[in-house]
């Protein structure tokens, strides 16, 4: 045997080997299972695979997760479903028209939205593809009404007949048409048709090119950034065949929201195939869908259980992958996810100047005068309790800072840690009547606990494990965990008004200001405490870490033990929060855990500045604020994902760094105005203008020896 053929044959049994284990695994647990079911899995697991391949190609091109990798598909296949159930046109021409519809919306959002931030941190791109996630589902919600359905709820129903007039059954339980038979054909072919643009056309060569190293690519005069286009388009045409086909199964569902599960299950087939791995993609959907419908059946049509063993059979995955240090994909996860920016202390120049230090002071006390005293004094208290809802949100924001800010360790579940140390909170509440002081170290203790258990076996696979991960568990914190009709531990969730105790054994809380207050003195600690990490050797160390894995393991640097001190840091604060959260509320939501309030978490502080602690408070109080206090309808769609990515087309840094450069604007006044040299502010500008007698290596010099004489003499 040769030792390419034995490559193939190896690369085609990794290929397999994630399906032929869950095949296994359903073997084991539910050997009842009768083989229409596994039929009807692999049919919902080929539609999902599309939509895994729409993440795939736009991941390996742009680097980032698209969160409208489904929604890009979702508007066209609704428009082709009017146009022939409402307008009566022919469905094949309704079809048609879909198609070629949902190609060109991919390359309007590409280029109206997208490619303004083409050099942007692709943190930044990525929750731009959340407001677009949004919109789209906007527009999809507004379809029926500009097509004469003449109302803007959701409607379920029936979708279009079979194409083929084909019906046969295996067993009893379910029967088959020819739309079902439509998809067994289709997607295959689909995905040939794939292959063999990627492989052997000109355009799809350049693609692979320009994802392998787009800088190369550009060097060589292939056109990259037009190409991105044809990305976008590609990832919409394979959302529109897989939510089309998928009507014609399931049935329409107009002016709803793609169910966040099949989401989950489409990126935790991408991400077992590493993102990469077209084939390992395919075949792990296919696997996903099989123990998705195993599981309906088995547990009697509770999709809250399907729920729960497809986030299990993601973490299990998850687990067993190990990162590979030679392929490009790891290479290249840290720089696809760190792109931070932080907001820079004031020059040492600068920062024992009497006039700038009074200036300080007084606005710190300014706005701590303001928030303290002045907001209880003036407004009702039903928006002072909304007002302590933005702190214990800036708190929830601090602990991303740490943990994908910092430690560069994306998490798009945190609200799911909140939520469990938010149970634990209630039960400690409801059960025991602790202090309130407790209940605050013990859900902050159980937010660590479970941030550290869910993070520690994805530093093995690294690149977007922890990022999935945290998705899968705060889905199953949601339906599952948090339920109290299917929750594994009965009786640990509250399930009942959560009463407030006091704190140190004498405060009392039982109003809302002083909850208020309450909240205000938590923050204020958050504060000291995440300023205290990001000044010490654990701080320097995640920076280093987070900008070049590879360059600190060089100089001995341990990398595992430091993310696992941001784990614990992080899902402390996040515990922290969830108490204060549940016992604000008097009563625990699961619906307030989701999945989707974790994105909009998420989006939230990387709008603020996820590099810096400021954007974490300011990014709250945007967001929030405009959610609370601006309940006009003209001002809503600001704490929209509409909002948000005007925001962020506005000020591609976030709000922090829109502040930041704000602040060292009057400081480079200052500067010029009295005469003092500051070359680290003028680093950014024409050096030869600001300071004309100083050569720019001896400028930066001077400036980097100002600051370690600073930080020495501190």
């Amino acid at each position: 045997m040769t030792r390419d053929t034995s490559a193939t044959l190896r690369s085609a049994g990794y290929a397999v080997l994630p399906l032929l284990l869950m095949l296994l695994g359903v073997k084991l647990f539910w050997s009842t299972v009768p083989a229409e079911i596994y039929l009807n899995g692999a049919i919902q697991g080929l539609l999902i695979a599309l939509i895994s391949l729409g993440f795939v190609i736009v991941y390996r091109a742009n680097r980032i997760v698209n969160f409208a990798a489904a929604d890009l598909g979702g508007v066209p296949a609704s428009l082709a479903f009017l146009l022939f159930a409402s307008l009566g046109w022919n469905i094949y021409l309704s079809a048609t028209i879909g198609f070629l519809g949902a190609i060109l919306l991919g390359v309007i959002v590409e280029f109206v939205f997208l490619r303004r931030f083409f050099k942007a941190p692709r943190l930044i791109l990525t929750v731009a593809t959340i407001g677009v996630t949004e919109i789209l589902v906007g527009v999809g919600i507004l379809l029926p009404v500009w097509l004469g359905e003449g109302n803007t709820g959701s409607s379920a129903g029936p979708g279009y007949p079979p194409f083929f007039h084909v019906d046969f059954s295996i067993g009893n339980l379910i029967p088959f048409n020819g739309n079902d038979v439509l998809v067994m054909i289709a997607v295959p072919i689909v995905l040939i048709a794939l292959a063999c643009f990627l492989r052997f056309s000109a355009i799809g060569v350049a693609l692979r090119a320009s994802a392998e190293n787009a800088d190369r690519a550009s060097t060589l005069g292939i056109p990259v950034r037009r190409l991105q286009s044809v990305v976008w388009g590609l990832a919409g045409a394979l959302a529109y065949v897989a939510l089309f086909l998928r009507i014609g199964i399931v049935g329409q569902s107009l002016g709803k929201v793609l169910d966040p599960a099949v989401l989950l299950t489409a990126l935790g087939a991408a991400v077992i195939g590493r993102m990469e791995r077209m084939p390992t993609v395919v075949l792990a959907a296919v696997g996903l869908g099989i123990v998705d419908q195993s599981a309906v059946f088995h547990y009697n049509n509770v999709d809250i259980m399907s729920i729960a063993v497809r986030a299990g059979i993601i973490g299990i995955a998850l687990l067993l992958q190990r990162a590979d240090p030679v392929t490009r994909l790891a290479s290249s996860a840290t720089s696809t996810w760190q792109a931070t920016r932080e907001i820079k202390r004031i020059p040492a120049e600068l920062r024992r100047v009497p006039a700038i230090r009074r200036t300080m002071i007084a606005l710190g006390v300014v706005v701590v005068g303001f928030v303290t005293f002045v907001m209880p004094a003036i407004l009702p208290e039903d928006k002072i309790k909304l007002s302590g809802t933005i702190g214990i949100y800036a708190i929830i924001g601090l602990s991303l800072v740490v943990l994908t800010g910092w430690a560069g360790q994306v998490s798009l579940g945190q609200m799911g840690f909140v939520g469990i140390a938010g149970a634990v909170a209630g039960t400690l509440a409801i059960r025991w009547h602790w202090d309130i002081g407790l209940i605050l170290l013990a859900a902050g203790a159980a937010g660590a606990l479970a941030t550290v258990v869910v993070g520690i076996p994805t530093l093995r696979a690294r690149g977007l494990a922890f990022a999935i991960a945290t998705l899968a568990f705060s889905l199953a914190a949601t339906f599952y965990l948090l339920n109290t009709g299917y929750s594994p531990i009965k009786g640990w969730v509250p399930n009942g008004p959560i009463p407030r105790t006091h704190v140190l054994g004498l405060l009392s809380v039982d109003t809302e200001v002083r909850f208020y207050w309450l909240v205000l003195v938590v923050l204020g600690i958050s504060l000291l405490m995440v300023r205290s990490l990001r000044g010490s050797r654990i701080g320097r160390v995640l920076i280093g870490v987070r900008e070049n894995e590879r360059a600190a393991q060089a100089f001995s640097i341990g990398s595992r033990a430091t993310l696992v001190v941001a784990f614990a840091t992080s899902g402390f604060l996040a515990g922290v929060a969830g108490a204060l959260f549940v016992l604000q509320q008097r009563a625990l939501d699961s619906g307030n855990f989701d999945p989707g309030e974790g994105l909009r978490v998420f989006s939230m502080v990387v709008v603020g500045g996820l590099g810096s602690i400021g954007g974490a408070i300011l990014g709250a109080v945007y967001v929030k604020g405009t959610q609370y206090f601006l309940t006009q309808p003209e001002w809503a769609f600001l704490s929209t994902g509409a909002g948000l990515l005007l925001i962020l087309l506005l000020m591609p840094g976030g709000l922090g760094a829109a502040v930041g450069d704000a602040r060292d604007g009057v400081l480079r006044w200052y500067a010029r105005r009295k005469g003092i040299r500051v070359p680290s502010l003028v680093a950014d500008t024409r050096v030869d203008q600001a300071v004309p007698d100083v050569d720019m290596a001896e400028a930066l010099t001077e400036a980097a020896r100002a600051e370690v004489l600073a930080e020495m003499s501190e």
